[in-house]
């Protein structure tokens, strides 16, 4: 009779059930790859009130964080923040305030500050109404009234509180004497007689986005609201200057008169869109782009006046920023713009932090575009906080181990040393420059495909009229920063400001050749060199197969497996170049070898070479088996081949001219002679 087994002794294995065997695969452990996390956009909305903030964020695709969250890649407040608050934020934080704005916001501030730009140059700012800031000011308008009563004139004038907001406080006089003296007022020249419409007064508020103050970058938003008074315009008389719902136009105001007319139509009510306003214009027989060029130039022209103060505080804030860094900090302004009846624009005020309220579907649909199409422009992504730490611990480590550092000029060095010295010093300028203008070049590319109804208005395209706001620039660093206005006329006149790509490559080029004479090394001839290990460059030209993927609002919508794809096809398309480069090499095409070098400063400049095109891969076996002595290209053969180069490449089989070794053009013989 079988015993049963026994405690601690091991049974034996049963006979094997063929029923409940498991299969083969399932007994093995299987290798699962994890799927990176999805990174997303974080946003901080915490000190805001509005709801149409909210859903823009949401519409983006960007997380709200918790309150107390200060890592957020976008944070939105509605009042002005702390400069502290700006100099602690992260490279790829953004901010929806400037340092020093408030130069040009607060009544009083604008004031001032225009009245001493119109000292300096008169000419050019006629667009504010004559103004005078009490107390200071009180004698000079006492002296203005009394001309007027010597002339046998009489004028109207608006006061104001010099820090109000809302059309509080807000009256109109034509006895100057009855004002008191000691009141910190702003004191206007009225402007009577208006453009009306439909018998009622006006203003516009525009709507102007800054994304930057170094170098300045504005745009203008080609709609609006058109905000009108509620009670028929009379031009004012000693019995109808109380009446404010005739002369005051602000929405917070009239929105109590009974007579507030709200419409769900953007042609009907107290509130309208500009858009309808200037449909309205041409429908009159209007110059509707005299119009818009005429609000573009007060909005540059009063933004230049607050350049110098929100520079100086900006870099204040952001020591030690290497150039080209994006800023942190980006504004939504609106402007407060009256016509008279001849559409000239007079400048009224400026918010800093307009109203977003909605309280009508006309300001959903404008204020939604403003805020959708600025964060757009702004291209804030998931893999700047990323490259962000990897540039903090790159810099540490160069700090610490003193990689790319020019070494001191000791006192006593010989000719030798200080030249050597000056090309280093030289060379990184211009590394620092071209990475500067690389980025510049990616940036502007990005605002031109997600511009939405943005419109830029600095820099313009107009060269002359670039060259008049840049003195305009001048002028308002000297006249605002007496003390420290050599330094920033200096950056202004640097010519490497104004200098293209290749140019700077040029000059690269010169140094290195400069430098091979010093050490006594024989100058080889070569065509240009491509600058792969400058700052940007690499990831440019990655950038240009999926650049789009790297967007806000793709980046938040494509997966992990998708963007490892795409790097994968775009090493098969990099080793496909390759062999197709080496088959040409091996052929007997001698002259496409020489002049496949004038097409290397193409691969030096990746915006100039298509996507698709095979000498957009490495050039590198022709370069370092080099048969037969190449003559530098012309300045003007290289920048026909980066304006054109798709269709160079494809005549490059056919073509039977040789390039000539002629100078490099004004830059190159102006440093060699600075060199010499």
């Amino acid at each position: 009779m079988p015993s049963l087994p026994q405690e601690g002794v091991i049974q034996a294995p049963s006979p094997l059930n063929l029923n409940t065997e498991l299969p083969y695969q399932n007994t093995m452990k299987k290798k699962v790859r994890k799927k990176k996390k999805k990174e997303i956009i974080t946003a901080n909305v915490a000190g805001t009130k509005f709801e149409i903030v909210r859903l823009v964020i949401d519409e983006m695709g960007f997380m709200k964080t918790p309150d107390e969250d200060e890592t957020s890649n976008l944070i939105w407040c509605d009042s002005a923040v702390q400069q502290e608050k700006i100099a602690e934020l992260q490279n790829y934080q953004r901010i929806n305030h400037f340092p020093g704005m408030g130069e040009i916001c607060r009544k009083d501030f604008l004031a001032r500050n225009m009245t001493k730009m119109i000292k300096s140059r008169p000419l050019d700012y006629t667009f504010v109404p004559r103004t005078w800031i009490f107390p200071s000011e009180y004698t000079q308008f006492q002296n203005y009234v009394k001309e007027l009563k010597k002339k046998r004139k009489q004028k109207t004038f608006i006061v104001k509180p010099a820090n109000g907001a809302m059309g509080h406080g807000i009256s109109l006089i034509r006895n100057g004497d009855k004002l008191p003296s000691q009141d910190h007022l702003i004191v206007q020249e009225y402007i009577e007689k208006p453009f009306l419409m439909e018998g009622y007064k006006f203003d516009l508020r525009i709507y102007i986005l800054v994304t930057s103050c170094d170098p300045l970058k504005i745009f203008l938003y080609h709609d609006g609201l058109v905000r009108m008074g509620t009670e028929k315009y009379i031009p004012p008389n000693e019995s109808n200057l109380t009446q404010l719902y005739m002369h005051l136009t602000n929405y917070s105001v009239n929105k109590h008169n009974e007579r507030f007319e709200r419409d769900e139509t953007e042609d009907k009510g107290s509130k309208r869109s500009i858009k309808w306003f200037t449909e309205f214009l041409q429908e009159n027989q209007h110059d509707v782009a005299k119009f818009w060029s005429d609000i573009s130039d007060l909005v540059v022209k009063t933004l230049i006046v607050a350049e110098p103060h929100v520079l100086h505080a900006y870099r204040m804030c952001r020591p030690g920023q290497p150039p080209g860094s994006e800023s942190v900090c980006f504004e939504v302004l609106g402007f407060d713009i009256l016509l008279d009846r001849k559409l000239k624009p007079w400048l009224l005020e400026i918010n800093r932090a307009p109203s977003f309220g909605t309280d009508q579907k006309i300001d959903y649909d404008v204020k939604r575009g403003v805020l959708l199409n600025a964060l757009k422009l702004l291209n804030i992504r998931t893999s700047d906080k990323r490259r962000n730490l990897a540039k903090q611990k790159a810099e540490a480590q160069r700090r610490l181990y003193g990689q790319n550092s020019i070494k001191r000029l000791l006192p006593g060095s010989s000719d030798w040393e200080q030249q050597r010295h000056q090309l280093e010093r030289r060379k990184e300028e211009l590394k620092e420059r071209l990475a500067q203008v690389r980025k510049q070049i990616s940036q502007e590319e990005h605002e031109n495909r997600h511009m939405g109804n943005y419109r830029r208005i600095y820099p313009p395209e107009d060269k002359t009229l670039l060259e008049k706001y840049e003195n305009l620039l001048a002028v308002a660093f000297q006249t605002f920063l007496s003390g420290r206005a050599a330094s920033f006329q200096r950056e202004l006149n640097n010519p490497l400001k104004k200098m293209k790509e290749e140019d700077i490559l040029d000059l690269l080029e010169q140094c290195e050749i400069d430098d091979e004479k010093l050490m006594g090394k024989t100058t080889k001839h070569r065509g240009p060199k491509p600058l792969c290990s400058m700052p940007e460059s690499t990831e440019i030209m990655k950038r240009q197969k999926y650049y789009s993927s790297d967007s806000s609002y793709d980046s938040s919508s494509s997966s992990s497996e998708s963007e490892e794809n795409e790097k994968e096809e775009y090493q098969n398309k990099k080793r496909e170049e390759k062999q197709v480069t080496y088959n040409l090499k091996q052929s007997s095409h001698c002259k496409l070898i020489q002049q496949s070098n004038s097409m290397r400063r193409s691969v030096s400049c990746p915006r100039s070479i298509s996507a698709h095109s095979p000498f957009s891969g490495d050039t590198r076996p022709f370069s370092a088996q080099q048969m037969i002595p190449v003559s530098r290209p012309t300045s003007a053969s290289r920048s026909h081949s980066l304006n054109r180069a798709s269709s160079y490449t494809r005549q490059l089989l056919h073509s039977n001219d040789s390039t000539s070794s002629n100078s490099q053009g004004k830059y190159l013989s102006d440093y060699t002679g600075t060199m010499k």
